[in-house]
């Protein structure tokens, strides 16, 4: 491994006479197989190099954070005495975090053990019981598990605990939010999840049977909000605004497309497999996260173009069957978070205004869309891979050529 990063004898020399040689070629080795660029390799190797002269891993025992902790330290004094160190803070930061990385590839670094949070026994029981007994999907288990930690966390920080808990303290909990900069549906649905919590809590005796009923949330009106997505000229913009040779762009065109063809969320994007685009049937095979189901559809040809053009041009190889990788080293999967910076970052740069800058707001525009084209709320919510009729409703709202042939109706004869 060492011979095809490094040309100099020297170097080289340096680097297979020091400590942990077969150690350090193996992790090297590693990060070669997921995809790092040799600029990364030849910068982690020199960092292994000073790991392996401050901590001995030749022995049985595991290394412990603290241990990572007092070398880092050690090289950083070292490194000052001599002048030789501009940034003492990043470079002990990147010596421990190589370390850890290293340590914890041999299975030599010591497990530490996660404090959990207040009451976390409560919480897992509930997250057991949604998943269990209600069948809820995975997303929505979490979130609601998030919001019971965060408030069973605030007031073990108040001083007091889940037994004596009361309404004025979920109150002022949810009062705390607003004061926070929470919008309203972010509020409501915090309160949502402790109602929940509180209703099963009260099945075990744990609080008052009309506890949960006594909390309340901002009230919300059905469909008070208009779809919040851009107008479809706009859309066609930010896809034609991909429209490079960029490696990244390529990339990017085809998440533009699927997200705004399709009306996909984030996370049913960065769950496709290699697998589910079936070239042959013409068919895009799509998991739903919320039904847990699947769901073809046909392959569109500016789709299918996209998606192949950057299958034969832009994705590295890789162990992973994930449709959708990183352009750089390491590669792996993309993150639903990655998904709405690319799409925010280019919606601002393209001016485009519109109240939320993200992958829904596409999925939105999609919806808005069809409606325009005059396609029916059932075909619509079949598309967007809707359960239930009332999801699709709101959209109902933007048809203003309906709206409009509504309000021309001649009455005459019937008044």
């Amino acid at each position: 491994m060492f011979e095809t990063l490094f040309c100099y004898p020297r170097v080289l020399a340096r680097h297979r006479a020091g400590p942990a040689a077969e150690e350090r070629e193996r992790f090297l080795a590693h990060h070669v197989q997921v995809g790092a660029a040799p600029d990364s390799l030849l910068r982690l190797a020199s960092e292994l190099l000073l790991v392996a002269q401050r901590i001995d891993v030749r022995g049985p025992t595991v290394i412990t954070p603290g241990e990572i902790e007092a070398a880092a330290d050690g090289w950083v004094r070292h490194q000052r005495r001599h002048h030789r160190v501009r940034d003492p803070k990043f470079c002990r930061q990147r010596f421990v975090q190589v370390a850890i990385d290293w340590l914890r590839f041999l299975d030599r670094l010591q497990a530490t053990q996660e404090q959990p949070g207040a009451d976390a026994d409560l919480v897992d029981e509930f997250a057991n019981y949604m998943r269990l007994e209600r069948g809820l999907s995975s997303r929505t288990i979490h979130n609601r598990c998030w919001h019971v930690q965060a408030f069973l966390d605030w007031l073990r920080e108040q001083g007091h605990s889940i037994a004596e808990v009361s309404l004025g303290q979920v109150d002022a909990f949810l009062a705390m939010r607003g004061a926070q900069g929470w919008c309203r549906v972010s509020i409501a649905t915090a309160a949502s999840a402790l109602r929940s919590f509180f209703v099963r809590m009260a099945v075990h005796g744990r609080c008052a049977d009309g506890f949960a009923s006594g909390i309340e949330g901002p009230r919300l009106f059905k469909h008070e909000s208009l779809p919040v997505g851009p107008q479809w000229k706009d859309v066609q913009r930010l896809v034609a605004s991909a429209d490079t040779d960029s490696p990244q762009d390529i990339r990017d065109r085809a998440i533009l497309l699927l997200l705004a063809v399709y009306g996909l969320r984030c996370g049913e994007v960065v769950a496709l497999s290699l697998e589910d685009v079936r070239w042959e049937q013409e068919i895009l095979h799509v998991t739903r996260s919320k039904q847990r189901c699947k769901q073809d559809y046909p392959l569109t040809t500016d789709v299918g173009n996209a998606v192949l053009r950057y299958l034969q041009q832009v994705r590295q190889r890789s162990a992973s069957r994930a449709l959708f990788l990183t352009i750089r080293a390491p590669v792996r999967p993309l993150a639903p978070s990655s998904l709405h910076h690319l799409v925010a970052t280019r919606m601002r740069a393209l001016g485009i205004r519109c109240p939320r800058h993200g992958p829904h707001a596409l999925r939105h525009a999609c919806a808005t869309h069809l409606v325009a084209e005059g396609l029916s709320l059932k075909q619509i919510g079949d598309h967007l891979g809707h359960r239930s009729p009332e999801a699709t409703r709101t959209y109902a709202k933007v048809d203003l050529v309906g709206l409009r042939q509504v309000a021309d109706f001649d009455l005459g004869a019937l008044l």
